[in-house]
């Protein structure tokens, strides 16, 4: 009965567009799934003629979606509508969230041997014999059954996401991937012959280096039922050569001798590779063909190139090479705590950008000198957290830090919320977004105000407005936030309030928010967004992030302002940015965590 109706039930729909340059690929695929198994409905994705499943992570990837592709979500039952309302919001949150991978800048080389030039994962230098990747695979008989050892390996895959928080997307997205493949198999040769043909069908197409991942999960799925693997490494120094090394590799590799990585099938979006970069090890691409095996090399990812047959000359470079960038790379590391100065004495405050507890922790241990901007959307999920929930949140993250910026939920645009009713709008960025959700959603801003203020407690923190374009729309966001605290007893004598400069009207009205404000903080981002009329999603336009029309800008915004100026977004945490910054008398930077120590160390040579 269920089913009829649900087959005659009204269909709901959405159009969806890839703005992601990566594609509609494994990690967010995975997370989109998650969020479509809350509904009861009947969910699938169609692109052209083909229709799958949109609840399995096997078959969405199948559509192969890549940036510039568009599809359509169609949901039948109960709660249709909500679910496409709903899924529609969270793709497009997924799209913006999942950025491009950073290039790998490379130097020019003066090696005199024979070189092969490669494509850089992860930056560095090695000096080692190469040595082939070889596996042996041992099986011993167990008890276990297929349907328990896949259980166990999601398990698995579930504890190593806890455990390794900065990898956690990939190990979820491998155990959703795992979850959309194991049904109906009653033995090991039909998983793997599964596993074989969901393979080879991504073979040629966007996310062809995700395919490891799907012999990762199948080895997880072996290791339950009995099998081990032997790998042959040496105990002296090695570069190691593959064809492609599985996910679940690298973390073993840290237990050896290895210099570097060779792989020869894969690309710098591969989940190898991220976590290659995230253990950093020396790494590279090389799809050119050379029998090298146990023969010494220099692997030098940050030339991007390996020089085959090495003089002395060359070697000795390399070895310079290497040691200044391992002394580089452990200064910053161990001077990760302490101020970041330049030559000429003036110090630069090195802030974090934090999006939840777990972040502020790292931004913690990273060597955050606090927080720069606390993005409070990460509490604002698919339902409506209570006063309560928001104020722990916010105490729990206060605690950490004694400078703390938080900024009022900024949504709208492309961050949008099902429980939020933001009409259509034939332009979402220029409409109902960011501060202008004080007079559309006073409820939410009331409660969220009550909440930071709470978590506060007399602590100083600054609060700050995003989307500001107006002096009177900042004004009514204070007054607001000001009866916000009188209603409820509550002193903000120590909370100061600012905006995010993102958009360009401010730029010509700084004298009269110098009268108002108590602080500024740039959002580059949005502002570079605004400036050259260019969607930061878009799936063709791209904006040139080190354009000097940028600098002009955060130059003119700091010599007008009579306040307090501070750099986030993209920009603030490029290291190529820094020289060129720190001449417009730059004086706070607020970062993603994994870049402090580096951001830090780049300030000290200037």
């Amino acid at each position: 009965m269920q089913f009829l109706k649900t087959l005659f039930s009204k269909p709901y729909s959405a159009k969806l567009s890839i703005t992601s340059s990566n594609g509609f690929h494994l990690r967010p695929a995975a997370k989109f799934v998650t969020e479509a198994k809350k509904f009861r409905s009947h969910i699938k994705a169609k692109k052209g003629l083909e229709e799958v499943d949109a609840k399995s992570v096997n078959t969405l990837l199948s559509l192969n979606l890549e940036k510039g592709d568009a599809f359509t979500l169609i949901a039948q039952g109960k709660d249709a509508q909500v679910a496409i309302q709903t899924l529609a919001t969270y793709f497009k949150t997924l799209m913006h969230e999942d950025k491009a991978i950073e290039p790998v800048t490379t130097q020019v080389h003066t090696y005199q041997g024979k070189t092969v030039e490669v494509q850089s994962i992860s930056l560095g230098v090695a000096i080692a014999p190469v040595y082939t990747y070889r596996k042996k695979e041992i099986y011993t008989a167990t008890n276990i059954t297929l349907q328990k050892a896949t259980t166990l390996a999601q398990e698995e895959l579930l504890a190593l996401s806890k455990k390794e928080s900065n990898n956690e997307g990939i190990y979820l997205a491998q155990k959703e991937l795992l979850t959309s493949l194991t049904s109906n198999f009653d033995t090991l040769e039909m998983f793997e012959k599964r596993i074989e043909e969901q393979s080879h069908a991504l073979i040629g197409g966007k996310h062809e280096s995700k395919r490891a991942d799907y012999q990762d999960i199948l080895q997880r799925v072996k290791q339950q039922l009995g099998y081990t693997y032997v790998f042959d490494f040496p105990t002296e120094p090695f570069i190691l050569i593959a064809d492609d090394l599985l996910p679940s590799t690298i973390s073993q590799l840290k237990q050896t001798a290895i210099e570097g990585v060779i792989l020869r099938e894969t690309s710098s979006t591969s989940h190898t590779a991220i976590l290659l970069k995230a253990e950093g090890i020396t790494s590279v691409i090389c799809s050119t063909h050379f029998e090298l095996h146990k023969r010494p090399i220099i692997l030098d990812a940050s030339c991007g190139v390996i020089v085959l047959q090495p003089s002395k000359d060359d070697v000795s470079q390399a070895a310079l090479s290497q040691k200044k960038h391992e002394e580089e790379e452990e200064r910053a590391y161990l001077k990760r705590f302490e101020p970041a100065r330049t030559r000429k004495g003036k110090e630069v405050i090195v802030l974090a950008n934090v999006s939840s507890i777990e972040s502020a922790k790292e931004a913690k241990n990273e060597g955050a000198q606090g927080i720069g901007l606390l993005r409070t959307e990460f509490l604002f999920t698919k339902t409506q957290p209570s006063l309560e929930e928001q104020t722990q949140a916010y105490t729990d993250i206060f605690a950490l830090f004694e400078t703390i910026t938080v900024r009022t939920l900024d949504v709208g645009g492309d961050k949008n919320l099902p429980y939020i009713d933001l009409k259509h709008e034939a332009n979402p960025f220029l409409g109902i977004r960011g501060v202008r959700l004080f007079k559309s959603h006073s409820n939410i801003m009331d409660e969220q105000l009550h909440a930071i203020f709470k978590a506060a407690n007399n602590k100083s923190i600054k609060v700050m407005f995003p989307m500001v374009s107006t002096v009177e729309e900042f004004n009514h966001a204070k007054s607001f936030a000001q009866e916000v605290a009188k209603k409820y007893h509550i002193d903000i004598s120590n909370i100061d309030f600012g905006i995010m400069i993102e958009v360009p009207s401010v730029l010509f009205l700084l004298k009269e928010f110098n009268t108002v404000v108590d602080f500024y903080s740039i959002g580059t981002n949005d502002l570079t967004q605004y400036l050259f009329a260019t969607e930061r999603t878009h799936p063709t336009l791209e904006v040139n992030p080190l354009s000097p029309l940028i600098f002009n800008v955060i130059q003119s915004i700091i010599k007008n302002a009579t306040k307090p100026v501070s750099l986030c977004g993209e920009l603030a945490s490029n290291i190529s940015a820094i020289p060129q910054l720190l001449p417009l008398k730059v004086h706070t930077l607020s970062v993603s965590s994994k870049h402090i120590g580096k951001v830090k160390e780049e300030i000290r040579k200037y």
